[in-house]
């Protein structure tokens, strides 16, 4: 039976939104079923059912009274009579068609929408949008995120946070994002810090409470020399978090930085991850302020930058809590701890940090270039272990790719050169940055300590069949392994000379 509606639904462009509304509709239901049938619409279906083919579906059927209008425009033109306004006639039964169509559609169309913009909203906000829809973009810091020990923290919840002004803000900038990916106009690797996260104090601290104050901690460090033997090196630290005991809070140690009775801002003229040129320190209870530069006081200079200082949280040193490239030195020795590779090969540690001095164009060459370098290399120069250990050599190349494939991406030009790590001073200048003996106060009264001893102590160190090891309350001198003279890397800082690849 053929159903009557006003005359104005009768045109070309009604008929076609109608189609596309249907057609997306019809397409929404079947993916819908889909999806719960094999119960993981995976991150591209989902974005298809709640996103795309809804957008299509309204699209149609704003087309179907566009067509209606210019419809009855052209009605009008050819008979002056026609009312400027369609007159509703319940009593009429194409109006009345008309009516309930309208009415039926619209309810269902409320319903489903409320549900998709539900399901959309947990798209859009799930680790997988952000880390695999733009899959070789994202792919460094979804990699190194599932590596991290925020693993198991969803990346909404430091990236955008709680409150609709924040959600709003992130998916606006997204917008841009969207458009870069789409004209390939983005940088490789992405620029950092990022300028546009939420403050680290309503983000970070709202798991890591300052009010919680932690005792010191012991951090046992292993390391392999890259010489013929991979000999190993161990360090223990005494980290000094807070205050000797728990009870003390934020007295001294490392975390007394974010100490709620006093508040350190710094300025950088540069890159903040790299360098500091200006620390003020204020005690919050008392008033009392210091001022440390290096040199000239940028501030006292140009007013204009009092705008550009930064307040002191977390993640002035905490840069890269979920996103750490480490460097080969480093990687190297948690695939030998872990046994991926194989500490007995002679010289198999100095072998892969050669491989790692140069860039690669790709994932696969970097693969290949390690197989055919370390094969090679026993082949040619002891090719008895060759033959003898040939399953260890291809289980130690296979250790060697993996761990390289978890922080370095030449296609993003993402790694440890891109993306300083601001924990620890060894490869970057980190603690250096402000704790360097250079950054003197005003009056030249203060100075910001170099000293080892202020955020750690040495408990134990050197090789495990010899370690020397202080008694509790004492702790020991560090001593550089490797061929160096007793205390020339005092005269300097540990990132001049070490760079990610280089031992000493």
């Amino acid at each position: 039976m053929k159903i009557k509606l006003p005359s104005s639904t009768h045109n070309l462009l009604s008929l076609i939104g109608a189609t596309i509304a249907v057609i997306s509709f019809l397409l929404i239901l079947f993916l819908f079923i889909i999806s719960h049938i094999f119960l993981s619409s995976g991150n591209y279906l989902g974005l298809l059912v709640y996103i795309v083919l809804p957008s299509f579906m309204i699209g149609g059927l704003i087309i179907i009274p566009i067509g209606m209008l210019i419809k009855r425009r052209k009605m009008k033109k050819s008979d002056s009579s026609t009312a400027d306004w369609p007159v509703i006639d319940l009593n009429d039964q194409r109006y009345r068609n008309a009516f309930f169509i309208f009415s039926i559609s619209t309810t269902i169309l409320l319903l489903l929408s409320a549900i998709g913009a539900y399901q959309a909203f947990h798209i859009t906000e799930s680790v997988e949008f952000c880390g695999t829809l733009c899959h070789k973009v994202m792919e460094p810091e979804y990699t190194a995120y599932k590596n991290s020990a925020h693993a198991k923290v969803a990346c909404v919840e430091c990236h955008v946070g709680s409150g609709v002004g924040w959600y709003t803000k992130s998916k606006l900038s997204g917008l841009y994002q969207v458009y870069s990916i789409l004209t390939n106009s983005y940088e490789r690797p992405i620029p950092t810090p990022i300028t546009s996260l939420r403050p680290a104090r309503e983000t970070c601290e709202q798991c890591h409470w300052p009010g919680k104050f932690y005792p010191n901690t012991l951090r046992h460090e292993r390391h392999y020399l890259p010489n013929k033997e991979n000999s190993e090196w161990d360090i223990h630290l005494r980290m000094k978090i807070g205050g000797t005991i728990a009870a003390k809070g934020f007295e001294n140690g490392v975390h007394w930085h974010i100490n709620p009775e006093v508040k350190i801002e710094y300025f950088s003229s540069g890159n903040p991850n790299e360098e500091i040129n200006w620390v003020r320190y204020t005690n919050l209870k008392n008033g009392e302020k210091i001022v440390y530069t290096m040199g000239e006081d940028p501030i006292e200079k140009n007013p204009k930058n009092e705008k550009k200082i930064i307040d002191m949280t977390c993640i002035a040193c905490h840069n890269r809590p979920s996103h750490n490239y480490m460097a080969p030195f480093d990687f190297l020795d948690q695939a030998i701890s872990e046994g991926k590779i194989d500490e007995g090969l002679p010289n198999i540690k100095a072998l892969a940090l050669q491989i790692f001095e140069d860039d690669y164009s790709s994932s696969d060459t970097l693969s290949a270039v390690c197989a055919e370098k370390i094969k090679s290399y026993y082949e040619k120069e002891n090719p008895q272990l060759f033959k003898r250990q040939k399953e260890e050599i291809e289980k130690s190349i296979e250790g060697i790719v993996e761990a390289a494939g978890k922080n370095i991406f030449p296609y993003m030009r993402a790694s440890w050169k891109a993306y300083p790590n601001n924990i620890g001073h060894l490869n970057f200048p980190g603690c250096f940055r402000c704790h360097n003996d250079e950054m003197i106060s005003v009056d030249e009264e203060h100075v910001i300590s170099k000293n080892c001893n202020i955020c750690h102590t040495i408990a134990a160190q050197g090789n495990p069949d010899n370690l020397a090891a202080a008694t509790f309350d004492s702790f020991l001198d560090f001593k550089h392994p490797g061929d160096i003279e007793e205390d020339d890397w005092r005269d300097s800082y540990c990132s001049d000379c070490h760079d990610g690849l280089n031992p000493q």
